[in-house]
């Protein structure tokens, strides 16, 4: 079973710090969640992620940017529909270049403490990027749920590992102790299925056609002129009928 473990900066991502990498084929790390830990299959962020942030000491062959994720995300329509956050950018890029049969998410959950004295990521307090005023980010439900449909119809399930009691992804959870053995991974995600409503994909599908929204560079904030955050919820809540659990 060809695996991926996409790991984030929430608190709970420290969690990667004790697993057994190998039950997953490829391990992906967002943003800062390099530090965690040093044997990354790939290291994936964003073009202004700060330079004094970015790691040095790992071969730069792991490095995913810009050039190498914006074609990938592209291919299952571009930034505008999918979410410009690097969660989902990190989900379309492990989609399309490594074909997995499961992608599992941790430290994603992109639920953030009202209170300062809480940290907001394993680090300590930083910028909540998905809850940004983003058109593109008016929902992380509906963003989700796009991912997981697009998976889906790609023979690839999407699951969230994570041990939080909240979460704005719509992924099913998945005890991480699974992964241990490939069957039980297959078991669990046949006994926990999600539905796909194939008709509200191709209306959904349709409407992003219809307004034909794309920035080709991945830099849609050079075009919010052009955007109508009425039409992206729209088609938001097209891609909340997409999925169902059974």
């Amino acid at each position: 079973m060809n695996s991926v473990l996409i790991v984030g900066s929430a608190p709970d991502a420290v969690r990667i710090q004790s697993v057994d990498c190998s039950m997953f084929s490829h391990v992906v790390a967002i943003n800062n969640a390099w530090r965690l830990r040093t044997d990354w299959d790939y290291i994936i962020y964003p073009e202004d992620f700060p330079k004094a942030q970015q790691p040095t000491t790992i071969s730069a062959k792991k490095i995913i940017t810009a050039e190498h994720y914006v074609p990938e995300q592209n291919s299952f329509g571009g930034f505008i529909y999918a979410g410009g956050t690097m969660a989902f950018t990190a989900g379309y890029w492990a989609l399309g270049a490594l074909q997995p049969d499961v992608i599992a998410y941790l430290g994603c959950d992109m639920i953030y403490p009202k209170q300062t004295e809480e940290q907001s990521h394993f680090y300590g307090n930083g910028m909540a990027d998905p809850l940004r005023p983003d058109i593109t980010l008016q929902s992380l439900e509906a963003k989700s749920a796009r991912l997981l449909a697009f998976a889906k119809s790609h023979d690839c399930r999407v699951v969230n590992i994570s041990e939080q009691d909240q979460s704005r992804l719509l992924f099913p959870k998945m005890p991480l102790t699974e992964f241990a053995t490939p069957n039980n991974v297959s078991h669990y995600l046949q006994e926990n299925e999600v539905a796909l409503n194939t008709k509200a994909m191709q209306q959904a599908l349709a409407k992003e056609e219809e307004l034909s929204y794309m920035a080709p560079s991945g830099r849609y904030w050079e075009m919010l002129a052009e955007l109508d955050p009425e039409q992206l919820r729209s088609v938001d809540d097209l891609w909340l009928q997409t999925v169902s659990y059974s």
